[in-house]
This record gives C-alpha cells, sequence and structure tokens, in this order.
C-alpha cells in the first residue's frame, strides 16, 4: 500500500473513531455494568474510560480533535488489553475495540509500546477524584463513575477532523510529545 493509500486509509478509519468516540464509550460502559470482576481486564476497561475524563479537563481549545482523537486510541489500547488479560472476555464492544487497536499500532510503529505502557499506567490514575480502583472496588463510585459515562456519551458531539496528511504528522506529534 502506499503512503497516500495508508494516509487516506488513517484519515478515513480516525474519522470515524472519532465519531463513535462517545457511543464506544457507553458500550464499554454498558459491558463494565454487567462485568463483575475487579482483576487486569476491568482494570485496563476503566482506565481507558475514565481516561476520556481525564482529557475533558486538559484538551486545550483548538486541538478537540487531536484530544479525543488520543482518547479513542487510549480506549482502544485499553480493550486490547483487557482482551489479552482475559481471552475469554466475549464483549463484543472490547473485541472490536480490541482488533481496532491493531491500526493504532501500524499507525504508532515504534511509538506503540510507549502508548501502551502509557495505558497500562492508567490503572493507577486519577480523574476527577475517582481512582481505577476506587471505581472497580466500591458499588458507589462505579455506579456514578458509569451514569456519568453514559451522560457524557450522550452528550457529546465530534469535533471536525481535517482529513489531511498534515493531520496525521500533527497527531503523531501530539501522542509522541503526550509519552514523553
Amino acid at each position: 500500500m502506499t503512503d497516500a493509500a495508508q494516509d487516506a486509509r488513517y484519515l478515513e478509519l480516525f474519522s470515524q473513531w472519532l465519531r463513535r468516540l462517545g457511543e464506544d464509550a457507553a458500550a464499554v460502559g454498558q459491558a463494565l455494568a454487567s462485568v463483575a470482576a475487579d482483576d487486569a481486564a476491568t482494570r485496563s476497561l476503566v482506565a481507558g474510560v475514565n481516561y476520556i475524563f481525564k482529557s475533558l479537563d486538559l484538551i486545550p481549545d483548538g486541538v478537540d480533535d487531536l484530544g479525543f482523537m488520543d482518547d479513542a486510541f487510549v480506549v482502544r489500547v485499553a480493550s486490547a488489553l483487557a482482551a489479552a488479560a482475559r481471552p475469554e472476555i466475549k464483549l463484543g464492544v472490547v473485541e472490536r475495540l480490541a482488533n481496532d487497536a491493531g491500526a493504532v499500532r501500524e499507525f504508532l510503529g515504534a511509538d506503540y509500546p510507549r502508548l501502551e505502557a502509557y495505558v497500562v499506567g492508567l490503572r493507577k490514575g486519577a480523574a476527577r477524584g475517582r481512582t481505577v480502583e476506587e471505581i472497580t472496588s466500591d458499588a458507589a463510585v462505579r455506579t456514578t463513575f458509569l451514569t456519568e459515562v453514559r451522560d457524557w456519551s450522550a452528550a457529546y458531539q465530534a469535533p471536525s477532523f481535517t482529513r489531511d496528511p498534515k493531520t496525521l504528522a500533527k497527531l503523531r506529534a501530539f501522542l509522541s510529545a503526550k509519552l514523553g
């Protein structure tokens, strides 16, 4: 595949992911509502969705498309980690998002392991005053979290995403800088 064809594929794919971010977060939230286990798979999924709230508080004006694209990548990598931690997981949205992580791996190349390590680190993180541990172990915190996910997902409006190869270069630079 030529670079131009590959870029066109990523631009189309990432645009779809950006449009579906709210639906994907809501679907992962629904899947989490039906999972009682507090294991690596559950913590990965919670960390991936909780990251959206952390990101909302940090996205500076003017880079919404890159910031939300970052969220779409994180949710997919978190789903891939969950599927790897519990291969028997049969939650359709998790499987789909985990499969999408292959495109993230292709796109980022050598930077993918850094993103994966970042996502693993999110299991120890917090957003809006709640840790992943609290969400997975406290039923009341989990219920509040899942309600916020549902509400945010219903209100989410995808920002514009310029389908230009320069957007891909900006996205790579944004992620590289974020991953340090």
